[in-house]
C-alpha cells in the first residue's frame, strides 16, 4: 500500500495512473468499516503489483485530499485510470462484493500465469515456466493460447508425445503460425527420438539384452533426445540388478538424467522415489 500525501499525490495519482490502475482506499481510524475495506483490498491485491497500485488516504490527516475527491462518507474506494475515476465502491463490503468489483478490471488468474510462463520461457527458466503454465491450464484448459505455450514447454522438457497429443486438440481457427512452428518442432523431436543411431542400438540390444554397455549407451542416447523416461527405466533396471561396478556407473548416469529434469517434474519425483526405495 502507498499512503497518499500532498508530497506524492502527483507521482501516484497522476503519473502512475497513466501506466496502470490506481485504487484509492479512503479510511479513518474511527470508522472500523473503512479500515476493514482497506485491509481486505490489500489482501486481495497482494500479488498484483504489475497490474494495479493500492493507494490509501487517511482522511484524518489528509482531509484536503479527501475533499479534492469529493468524499462524503466512508468506507469508499475509487479506481483511477489516467487520473480519472473509472469505478468505485462505497459502504461496508464483504469479500464477495470486493471480488465482483475487482474482477471487472483485473486480469484473470490464468492470464497472469500465462504471462509468467512466457517470461520464464524467454529466460530459459523451465521449472518456473512449467509451474506457471500448468496453473494457467488448470484454470482454463480450453484456451488455445494457453495450450500453445504448454506445448512449447512440453517440447523443451522432452515431452514430445504430450505435445503432439495437445496439438491435436487445437481447432482449425487457432492453427496459425505459432501452431505451425510447434508442429514442425514436434516432427523434428519425433525424428530425433528415432534416429538411426538409436534404432541400431535397439537392434543390437534386442540381440544381446544382457549387454550392460549397450544398455548404458542406449540410455544415454535416449536422454540426449529427451526420451528421459525410457532412459531412466533402463538405468534403474541396471542399478537394481547389476553388480557393484555396473551399479555405480549406472547410478551415476541415472542421477545425471534426473538432474536434467526441471525441479518438481513428476517423472523426476517418480524415479527418485524408486531409487530411494531401492537404496533404503
Amino acid at each position: 500500500m502507498i499512503a497518499i500525501t500532498l508530497d506524492n499525490f502527483q507521482q501516484v495519482i497522476v503519473d502512475q495512473s497513466k501506466e496502470k490502475l490506481v485504487l484509492v482506499s479512503f479510511w479513518a481510524e474511527q470508522i472500523p468499516e473503512s479500515v476493514a475495506l482497506r485491509d481486505k483490498l490489500a489482501a486481495r491485491l497482494a500479488n498484483l503489483d504489475d497490474h494495479i497500485i493500492l493507494a490509501t488516504v487517511d482522511c484524518q490527516s489528509q482531509g484536503q485530499i479527501a475533499q479534492q475527491f469529493g468524499i462524503e462518507g466512508l468506507p469508499t474506494a475509487i479506481l483511477l485510470k489516467d487520473a480519472q475515476p473509472l469505478d468505485g465502491i462505497s459502504g461496508p463490503q464483504d469479500d464477495a462484493s470486493i471480488a465482483v468489483f475487482l474482477d471487472k478490471h483485473l486480469p484473470k488468474a490464468e492470464d497472469i500465469y500465462l504471462e509468467q510462463a512466457k517470461t520464464a520461457l524467454a529466460n530459459k527458466q523451465l521449472t518456473e515456466a512449467t509451474n506457471a503454465i500448468m496453473q494457467a491450464y488448470q484454470a482454463d484448459n480450453s484456451r488455445a493460447d494457453i495450450k500453445l505455450v504448454l506445448i512449447d514447454v512440453y517440447l523443451q522438457t522432452g515431452k514430445a508425445s504430450e505435445a503432439k497429443a495437445l496439438l491435436a486438440t487445437i481447432t482449425l481457427v487457432d492453427q496459425g503460425s505459432e501452431y505451425q512452428a510447434l508442429m514442425a518442432k514436434v516432427e523434428l523431436a519425433e525424428q530425433a527420438a528415432n534416429s538411426p543411431e538409436i534404432k541400431a542400438l535397439e537392434a543390437q540390444l534386442k540381440a544381446a539384452p544382457g549387454d550392460i554397455n549397450l544398455n548404458q549407451q542406449l540410455a544415454a542416447q535416449y536422454s540426449q533426445v529427451n526420451r528421459q523416461e525410457d532412459a531412466l527405466t533402463i538405468l534403474f533396471r541396471l542399478v537394481q540388478a547389476g553388480d557393484e561396478g555396473t551399479k555405480a556407473r549406472s547410478k551415476e548416469l541415472f542421477l545425471d538424467v534426473l538432474k536434467a529434469l526441471p525441479d518438481g517434474d513428476p517423472l523426476a519425483i517418480k524415479f527418485r522415489r524408486k531409487l530411494y526405495t531401492l537404496l533404503y
